[in-house]
């Protein structure tokens, strides 16, 4: 009734294979051949024992019988036994074997998850063929799972790890502006990633000297907010030893052009608020130019400077100056607040800028801050595709 015979097939390396049946003889049978093709093997003669197995070790495979000592033809042990298996394992593939097979039960097994079907008495070579098949498929799941769960920790490690630089990039972002006697100063950044490429910053040099600064890496996300974390630690250590724009910039562009990556720069307007003279000075390193609107409805933008930072070994800056008068109202940017855009594909533009200059010229610096950035995100559905950031100074 039992077949014996050799066979001889390929297999994984060593399958270990949990058995499980209630009759001895069969237990043997199938352990003596599964020994001969390469397989270790375990065997057990009750459910529980398959539980047991299982909760102890992992196994290539289940070859398992339906009908144990409670009853001999419904199967409906070894189906709940199915179920509780792949609540152990559910990657464990399982080959059920039973002599009283029906469609229906071979129906049902299929259902709850069994891989393959055998009827005793079964053929060693097929059996076999049936094992290697199942056997070789589930260590090609095991390792996609396996694979699949390591890229989702490392996905979770890195979301973790994003919103711990983007707290230290906001703190480091938010660092309170200076309270300068006669001036409003206030700010906003906005990313267009978990952190961003844009820098904004006032901080007071002495007494008397207070610096503001825009800045924008090109690029976005990880790489240019590491590049930016650099130029802000630079830049406030140059700030305090050196008064000048023109220098402070050429002095970057030096650490930068040493230390920044081919195709990666940083266009930087740097300017000094003298608190007493009530000027600005200034170097532009190839930003977007400021729009500073006059109490007489009068703008201009504030262009003097040189190239951008990083780039070329030792270019040329220069500085311009600008007498701030009660009234004013000068707009630093970067442009992803002035290339947002719409669904027809259009740009906000320094046009868009200056328009809510003009119309809202009386406005305090966080009012003012606030209705661009608002009419901004209206504009381009809030959908920013590269970081945006604005600083408003307002001279009382």
């Amino acid at each position: 009734m039992i077949a014996v015979q050799g066979t001889h097939t390929t297999i994984p390396l060593f399958p270990r294979t949990l058995i499980a049946d209630d009759e001895p003889d069969i237990l043997a049978a199938l352990r003596l051949l599964l020994k001969s093709e390469g397989y270790q093997t375990e065997a057990v003669s009750s459910p529980a024992g398959v539980l047991e197995a299982l909760r102890r070790s992992q196994f290539d495979v289940v070859l398992m019988d339906l009908n144990y000592a409670r009853d001999t033809t419904s199967g409906r042990e070894g189906l709940d036994l199915i179920s509780r298996i792949h609540a152990l394992d559910p990657l464990l593939p399982i080959i059920v074997m039973t002599a009283w097979g029906s469609v229906d039960l071979a129906v049902e097994t299929m259902r709850r998850g069994v891989r393959d079907f055998v009827q005793k008495p079964w053929d060693n070579s097929r059996l076999m063929q049936t094992l290697n098949r199942q056997v070789k498929q589930a260590r090609v799941r095991r390792t996609v799972h396996s694979r699949q769960a390591k890229d989702h920790h490392n996905e979770l490690q890195l979301k973790r790890e994003l919103a711990e630089a983007r707290e230290l990039q906001e703190n480091l972002l938010s660092e309170s502006l200076p309270a300068l006697p006669g001036f409003q100063i206030t700010a906003r950044w906005q990313p267009a990633t978990t952190v961003g490429g844009d820098y904004v910053a006032a901080f007071r040099i002495d007494e008397r000297h207070t610096v503001v600064c825009v800045a924008d890496v090109v690029g976005k996300g990880l790489p240019a907010a590491l590049l930016m974390s650099n130029f802000q630690a630079a830049l406030k250590s140059l700030a305090l030893e050196e008064l000048s724009p023109q220098v402070v910039c050429a002095r970057l562009n030096r650490l930068l052009n040493a230390n920044t990556p081919l195709h990666k720069f940083v266009t930087a307007f740097y300017g000094v608020i003298d608190v007493q003279e009530r000027t600005l000075v200034f170097t532009n390193a190839g930003h977007n130019a400021p729009l500073l609107r006059r109490k007489n409805g009068n703008c201009m933008r504030l262009e003097c400077g040189g190239s951008v930072l990083g780039v070329f070994a030792e270019p040329e800056f220069s500085e311009g100056e600008v007498k701030l008068e009660s009234g004013d109202r000068l707009l630093l940017f970067t442009d992803g607040l002035t290339e947002a855009m719409n669904e027809e594909g259009e740009l906000f533009g320094d046009e868009g800028l200056l328009e809510l200059l003009r119309e809202n010229a009386d406005f305090g610096a966080l009012d003012l801050q606030q209705l661009i950035f608002n009419s901004v995100a209206e504009f381009c559905g809030n959908t920013f595709e590269d970081d945006a950031t604005l600083m408003v100074l307002a001279v009382d």
